[in-house]
């Protein structure tokens, strides 16, 4: 079991001390042979898993580089005097058709389709350029050449095939590509879209839940993802803890919905920070479709599509921090936005914590496990310790105290391997690989 055995640290792959490296967001691609990340700066760091070979059996966890390029600049809004920040919000791979690979960023207004190809072979012997490449003159060009590939070094070129812009007056939160694979969504904070893939000048509006009066507006969208397996169906959460499923079969606009999933609040637990609390950071369907996950700032749910009434799972993340609310929403810590994530057989959850702390739940024992991402335990192959949190009377060896806990080090970004027990960590900005180990 992935719980038991702990896991390998195979890799920290890249350190920095700039603001512009904080990793923002973190993706597998649907094999699980290529790794995304991207950071404040509106670069993407592209990760490939090595080949398994005979002489390296232990290598194959491995990620090395494999591209990286600019995805996003700052720009600045004239019209609203605002500048727009490079940094990569989501990213989000399409599946692979030919050898080439396509994958959409965005930052907070823009979205881009990018096309990731090797090229190995160099075409050689010209008849209208020499070998440098400048033009010859044609009244000396006796003899007619057949141009020859000849091979080179591998080169892996990133360039931008689609850019759809100019339809989000708000912050882009969210993308997700359908299961047709010829549309996804973006959402922000009061409207979701629907593109077509091959389409950049024009969206269908699906969702605008804007008041008429600006001051009457009481919650935003938070997160948006269609579902695995049905392309008509798609679910967005907001920031009272509510979620909505909708059909487009239904009506184009989805202003109604087919669904509407809510937890009652307990009346004797309730508190001045109940709201921001309950306020849902990430919504992911499992790869079944059976069920869809969610993140609040204390905890994780995992709700059956079939029950709206309340989650069939709930699992505490954090619980020992509900009695340090008052001082992490002095430092705004209470906003933070935790991301979640399934295993490939929808078996396991996994989500994050302070302290470079990440929480892993086994939905079948129920039983759970603390790991930490940290440079000291980077070593490779290098077995995690699980961690406990000691909230009060004597501390334990092993245990650290709540009141110790490092604020400024969180992992918000997580992604699990679609196939195997391989998961990434986004710890600020250092990027962790660990897999399950291996006898």
């Amino acid at each position: 079991s992935i719980y038991m055995t702990g896991f390998l640290n195979n890799c920290l792959l890249f350190l920095s001390g700039y603001a512009a490296d904080i990793i923002s967001t973190v993706e597998f691609n649907y094999s699980g042979e290529l790794l995304a990340t991207g950071d404040k700066g509106g670069r993407v760091v592209i990760f490939q898993r090595e080949q398994e070979s005979k002489n390296r059996l232990l290598s194959r966890g491995e990620y090395n580089v494999y591209s990286t390029f600019q995805s996003h600049e700052p720009e600045f809004d004239y019209l609203k005097s605002l500048e727009i920040e490079e940094k990569i919000n989501k990213i989000r791979w399409l599946p692979q058709q030919n050898a080439a690979h396509f994958l959409l960023s965005a930052n907070d207004k823009t979205i881009k389709l990018w096309k990731i190809s090797e090229r190995d072979k160099r075409a050689e012997g010209y008849n209208l350029k020499d070998e440098d490449g400048r033009l010859q003159d044609q009244f000396r060009i006796t003899t007619l050449r057949v141009p020859v590939l000849m091979p080179m070094d591998l080169m892996v070129e990133a360039s931008p095939r689609r850019i759809f812009a100019n339809a989000h007056t708000y912050h882009i939160n969210s993308i997700s590509v359908n299961s047709d694979y010829e549309t996804y969504l973006s959402a922000d904070d009061l409207r979701i879209n629907l593109w077509h893939l091959e389409i950049t000048d024009r969206s269908f509006n699906i969702v605008d839940i804007k008041p008429a009066n600006m001051e009457e507006l009481t919650e935003v969208i938070t997160a948006a993802e269609c579902h695995p397996h049905q392309c008509n169906v798609f679910v967005y959460s907001s920031s009272k803890g509510t979620i909505r499923l909708c059909d487009m079969r239904a009506a184009a606009l989805c202003d109604r919905h087919s669904k509407f999933f809510e937890e009652p609040e307990d009346p004797s637990s309730r508190s001045f920070f109940s709201e921001i609390i309950s306020s849902i950071s990430d919504v992911k369907f499992s790869h079944s479709g059976r069920y869809m996950m969610t993140r609040d700032y204390l905890s994780v749910k995992v709700w059956d599509l079939n029950m709206e009434n309340r989650p069939v799972e709930t699992y505490q993340v954090h619980e020992y921090l509900r009695s340090k609310l008052c001082s992490l929403y002095e430092n705004d810590c209470i906003f933070d936005k935790f991301e979640c994530c399934w295993n490939g057989s929808d078996s396991a959850i996994m989500t994050g914590s302070y302290n470079n702390f990440f929480r892993m739940f086994d939905r079948n024992t129920r039983r759970d496990i603390t790991l930490e991402a940290s440079r000291e335990n980077s070593k490779p192959r290098a077995i995690l310790k699980p961690r406990k949190v000691c909230t009060g009377g004597k501390r334990k060896k092993d245990e650290i105290s709540v009141d110790s806990l490092d604020f400024n080090k969180k992992i918000l970004h997580t992604a699990w391997h679609p196939k195997e027990n391989v998961i990434a960590v986004a710890a600020t900005n250092n990027l962790y690989i660990f897999q399950d180990k291996m006898n």
